[in-house]
């Protein structure tokens, strides 16, 4: 399988929350905690009309996060060991740059905001070596309290 079929078919099966790791660089999020509708849409724009987007929706507990973990694209094995440095923070408005172990493995950015009820972001690689862009943009609406029932 080639490394783009590889990220293609794992894109598209993503989760959008899985219990893998990733070293974590990044602030915590001062997000309001609680129960999360979260929409992950992956775009692969260099692939087929037919493969370009892989959209995922789950519901998440979430509390004070590292950004790192809120784009379920930077779990994928082909960025492993690659995390959201400390980047430029207000109280809304979040920027990162993305930080690989191995630097010829990717480089990018991520942006995001947290508002009282919702997260938006949108992470944007480009793959090391590879004439390769890929980009996942997150929204995600807070339900209520987690462990409720909705």
């Amino acid at each position: 399988m080639t490394f783009s079929h590889a990220i293609t078919h794992s894109a598209i099966s993503l989760a959008v929350y899985g219990n893998s790791c990733v070293a974590a660089f990044a602030t915590p999020l001062g997000l309001n905690p609680g129960t999360y509708d979260i929409t992950a849409e992956t775009l692969l724009p260099h692939l087929e009309e037919n493969l370009r987007y892989a959209t995922t929706r789950q519901r998440h507990c979430l509390g004070t996060q590292d950004a790192t973990t809120l784009f379920p694209i930077l779990r994928h094995e082909a960025l492993a060991g690659c995390a959201l440095t400390n980047g430029q923070t207000t109280e809304e408005h979040h920027e990162y740059a993305i930080l690989c172990s191995n630097p010829a493995t990717a480089t990018g950015t991520a942006r995001l905001t947290v508002y009282a009820a919702a997260i938006r972001g949108v992470v944007e690689n480009k793959m090391g070596g590879k004439n390769m862009t890929l980009s996942q943009r997150i929204n995600g609406t807070r339900l209520g309290v987690c462990g409720e029932a909705k």
